[in-house]
């Protein structure tokens, strides 16, 4: 379980190809901190740390993590969020986020706020529940946002200089693919929706 509150960005150094998987292996100042098994979103995709260097990490997708994420589109160079587990004590700063991505979407506007931003996503519309609200909670690329401009397969979110600055969306730009976590309770209120109806 996780927060969407990003705790730093790391570098992917080197990805390798094992059949329909592929192993990411990052650079972090944590490596110290980590054991083997454990959970750490990736642009919100939790996956399991599997090797671990003095200063490096490896985490593996599936197939289905890659269909579903942009993990599969990232290269060496390129910056991830990360955020490790919740412990049972700690604050929600966020919202509550599994780390189960829903689908992509594409950033179709990158305005600056005179020292904040605003960035759109558009997305393909998949289901009851895949969708924002007004003032709702949304994660992109594992950051806990507040939805300010809901439509019905687009959003618009504002992001302050500290989360520009600490994040990869210091990274985002037009035509940028993103992961998308759609809020939990709305997921289960639609579900519940759909079978109240039938």
């Amino acid at each position: 379980m996780f927060s969407g509150i990003v705790e730093r960005t790391a570098e992917v150094v080197s990805i390798r190809t094992d059949r329909q998987n592929k192993d990411f292996t990052l650079r972090a100042d944590f490596c110290k901190e980590l054991k083997i098994d454990q959970s750490i979103a990736h642009n919100g995709v939790c996956l399991t740390v599997v090797d671990i260097t003095e200063d490096t990490y490896t985490v593996t997708a599936m197939k289905e993590t890659l269909d579903r994420s942009n993990l599969g589109l990232l290269r060496e160079g390129d910056l991830v969020n990360l955020e490790r587990s919740m412990k049972p004590d700690a604050l929600l700063n966020g919202h509550i986020v599994q780390g189960h991505v829903d689908q992509t979407a594409v950033c179709t506007a990158k305005e600056d706020a005179d020292g904040s931003w605003y960035f759109t996503f558009e997305y393909e519309p998949q289901g009851a529940g895949l969708c924002t609200v007004e003032k709702g909670s949304v994660t992109v690329n594992g950051v806990s946002l507040t939805v300010c401009d809901s439509k019905e397969s687009s959003f618009r979110v504002a992001i302050i200089p500290y989360t520009f600055e600490h994040t990869n969306f210091c990274r985002i730009e037009v035509g940028s693919v993103v992961n998308l976590e759609f809020d939990i309770v709305g997921k289960y209120i639609a579900r519940l929706m759909q079978n109240y109806m039938k």
